[in-house]
């Protein structure tokens, strides 16, 4: 009857695994109960170091970014600085979390901050939806919006620039 056990969790486990990689998922935990005193915990996870590692050079990379920045290229030099790595600069809000990017309330209304524009510590810059949950990013200090690093609808990862104040 182990035996039985044995290679009924090895196909179940294998199943387990399938679905992971069929579903494009990262980690899958599942308890199987047998009886009152027996039962299975299984934890089936796995790393995907190239997506993560590729996505924040796409989200820096993006074609957004290059527009807004247009009107403060008085400094060419000092644009191509920022240009090289905006996480670096000390204005820069980070994202807290891997989600969407959506720079205004609800489509057709006016966007949360432009570039330019001043904002008070707390004020909401921008919205990262995770999960089907809308969290208000709200600007760590008061100053003006010297760039927007992301576009509407953008998918960003946690640590990537989002906006830099000055």
């Amino acid at each position: 009857m182990s035996t039985k056990n044995h290679e009924t969790d090895v196909a179940f486990i294998q199943a387990l695994a399938e679905l992971l990689r069929e579903n494009d998922l990262t980690e899958l935990q599942v308890k199987r109960e047998y009886g009152e005193d027996d039962s299975l915990n299984v934890r089936v996870s796995r790393q995907q170091p190239a997506p993560i590692a590729a996505a924040p050079v796409a989200v820096a990379a993006a074609p957004a970014a290059v527009p807004i920045a247009a009107p403060a290229a008085a400094a060419p030099a000092a644009a191509a600085t920022d240009d090289d790595d905006p996480a670096s600069h000390p204005g820069a809000v980070t994202s807290p979390m891997v989600g969407t990017i959506y720079l205004q309330a609800e489509p057709g209304t006016p966007p949360f901050v432009s570039v330019g524009a001043q904002v008070n510590e707390g004020d909401t810059i921008l919205i990262v939806e995770a999960m089907k949950t809308m969290n208000h990013i709200p600007a760590p200090k008061s100053g003006s919006v010297k760039r927007i690093l992301v576009g509407d609808g953008d998918t960003v990862e946690y640590g990537a620039p989002l906006v830099i104040i000055e």
